[in-house]
């Protein structure tokens, strides 16, 4: 709010905020507009805002998905709330990456879930200089730029010393994401908070996760012991039970998906993620996901769409980006370009068995092993689980093209990323667009740069394509 009232910070003072600390007084505020608000008083908002919040919120209060963006805000806030509450009320704040399900720390009642990458998507998203400054506050200790910017801008913010710091810090990404593993254990031991770890073997056979049962397992007793407090049956089927609640809603919209034009806006895919990755296992999940569900089917009665034609019917093979929504997520929504899904939406979600504890915790250990990007990353064969599993959704969601979005800190990716594309292409006929940049900072490639290079590929390659398959 400080922001907003001048327009933008302008003292030191400014300096001495941390990443958390600015997102949740501007979620408050947020949180604050009322639904159905008019188009003029969007813009009388607009006008008062720093400039890259306002392109953001500009996205985001786009009038055909506005009120679920709004329902969007209110979920988050709630959750960046209850994280600030904790401490004070005794609860333990658990850092946890993004592949890693929340629901396992909401099985405790003493415990929120506190995810690295979603605080620095809203920081980046919301915040005017975006996440600049944490990042280059992190490169100034001598951490290498090779570690990923999802992590490093939230846990560069907890390294100044001036951020909200969370109580228990979970590493869960080793084998699958080493660079943000190793910038978590650095903060761990930097500032000393515990830190807990969650392995997952490479082999998918019942050999390796029967280990990674055992892993699990041994995780959880560490948890309770560190969170000092036993898991209750009660308390987790009822965790579990909303969790599924989830679930079944996340399919109801992935199923949605396979209409062309496609009545999912673009952006819900991050939505979706935001979702999974904070509240999976509350109320507030399976309401933001009917909410989802219900617009997209009522968009799909009404034949609503915001292009006179969907020309491209879009898989992410790895990420998006997150620095600029309107030039990003609702530029190709306008152009006819459909983003269907990406590694991160693409969760999958699965049913746990609510009969008994030990029903539940296999169930959890199964989800956890199968997590996006840890499935496939952090396979035996990355280039083969990656290829099956993409190759899989290209045909289901009759996708006729892919891009893959290299990422600056992903250089695990980039060392198959030509087989994985002809690959592909081979088996599914979609071709894939190879882009670089970095998905949080807008420095290593500007939004103008991607904008041109995905309009190239999809008049030149995917347009014609199509135009050739349908001449008579």
């Amino acid at each position: 709010m400080r922001e907003m009232a001048k327009g933008g910070p302008t003292t030191s003072r400014r300096g001495a905020e941390g990443l958390f600390e600015r997102v949740e007084s501007l979620v408050e505020v947020a949180m604050q507009l009322p639904r159905g608000m008019s188009d003029e008083e969007v813009e009388g908002l607009l006008r008062v805002l720093p400039p890259d919040t306002s392109r953001s919120m500009r996205a985001l209060l786009c009038p055909r998905f506005r009120d679920v963006s709004l329902d969007f805000i209110a979920m988050i806030g709630e959750w960046v709330q209850e994280v600030r509450r904790a401490k004070s009320e005794g609860r333990k704040v658990v850092l946890v990456p993004f592949n890693f399900p929340p629901e396992i720390i909401y099985l405790f009642r003493n415990a929120i879930p506190l995810t690295s990458e979603v605080m620095t998507t809203l920081g980046v998203s919301v915040l005017e200089g975006q996440g600049e400054r944490y990042w280059d506050y992190a490169m100034g200790l001598g951490i290498p730029d090779y570690l990923c910017s999802s992590s490093t801008i939230e846990l560069g913010s907890i390294l100044t010393g001036r951020d909200f710091e969370p109580d228990i810090i979970v590493q869960s990404a080793p084998g699958a994401c080493d660079a943000n593993s190793k910038i978590h254990e650095f903060v761990s031991l930097h500032m000393g908070i515990p830190q807990v770890i969650l392995e997952k073997p490479t082999e998918a056979t019942s050999r390796g996760r029967e280990l990674h049962r055992r892993y699990f397992m041994a995780f959880m007793r560490r948890l309770e012991e560190m969170i000092g407090e036993e898991l209750d049956e009660g308390r987790m089927r009822e965790v579990l039970e909303e969790a599924n609640r989830a679930s079944d809603l996340y399919y109801e919209l992935y199923d949605l998906k396979k209409f062309s034009p496609c009545p999912v806006p673009n952006i819900f895919s991050i939505f979706t993620y935001g979702t999974r990755f904070t509240r999976w296992g509350r109320p507030q999940a399976a309401e933001m996901m009917r909410s989802m569900v219900e617009l997209s089917r009522r968009r799909r009665e009404e034949g609503a769409y915001p292009a006179p034609e969907e020309v491209a019917r879009c898989m992410w093979l790895y990420i998006g980006y997150y620095f600029d929504f309107l030039g990003f997520f609702n530029w190709m929504e306008e152009r006819g370009i459909t983003y269907l899904n990406d590694i991160l939406s693409l969760c999958q979600p699965r049913h746990v068995d609510t009969t008994s504890k030990e029903s539940m915790l296999a169930g959890l250990a199964e989800a956890s092993f199968e997590y996006p990007m840890t499935r496939q990353m952090g396979a035996d064969s990355m280039s083969l689980s990656w290829i099956e599993d993409m190759s899989h959704f290209i045909r289901d969601l009759n996708a006729n093209c892919a891009i893959y979005s290299g990422h600056h800190a992903c250089k695990q990716t980039w060392s198959i990323v030509n087989q994985v594309r002809k690959e592909i292409t081979r088996r599914t006929g979609a071709p894939v667009l190879c882009l670089q940049g970095d998905s949080w900072i807008r420095r290593m490639t500007p939004t103008s740069v991607l904008q041109e290079e995905i309009s190239s590929f999809v008049d030149n390659v995917v347009t014609r394509r199509r135009r050739a398959r349908e001449r008579p």
